[in-house]
């Protein structure tokens, strides 16, 4: 049974996290919320833990901050957290790119090249 309020839509965007214990990893968002993200990686972290992560939704743009995300389960190379802390306009940034997934689900863009498709 899912408890979620807010749905999660598909995603593949790069992270990078730190917390206040020293911990610091990379990761892929898989999947992306108003409220909270599935974060792919090989760092290990603790239900309970709380982190600052940057998602790079875009490579010419600077990343969505969360400042405050807590860490609530672990499994198998993933981790959900729960954003708790983001300032306003991270949470304009971040509500904009949920609305963009949720109106056209993730997918790796074709290239320009139309002679490939003949």
């Amino acid at each position: 049974m899912d408890k979620r309020q807010h749905p999660r839509f598909p995603a593949r965007f790069h992270s990078s996290f730190t917390s206040v214990t020293v911990v610091s990893g990379e990761g892929n968002v898989v999947d992306l919320s108003q409220r909270g993200c599935c974060v792919e990686c090989k760092t290990s972290v603790h239900p309970g833990s709380t982190l600052t992560i940057r998602v790079h939704v875009l490579p010419d743009e600077p990343p969505i901050t969360i400042l405050e995300a807590v860490v609530r389960w672990t499994r198998e190379g993933r981790f959900g957290i729960e954003f708790v802390s983001l300032v306003p306009e991270e949470w304009a940034r971040l509500q904009h790119t949920v609305t963009q997934l949720e109106l056209h689900p993730y997918q790796k863009k074709p290239t320009d090249d139309t002679s490939a498709a003949a």
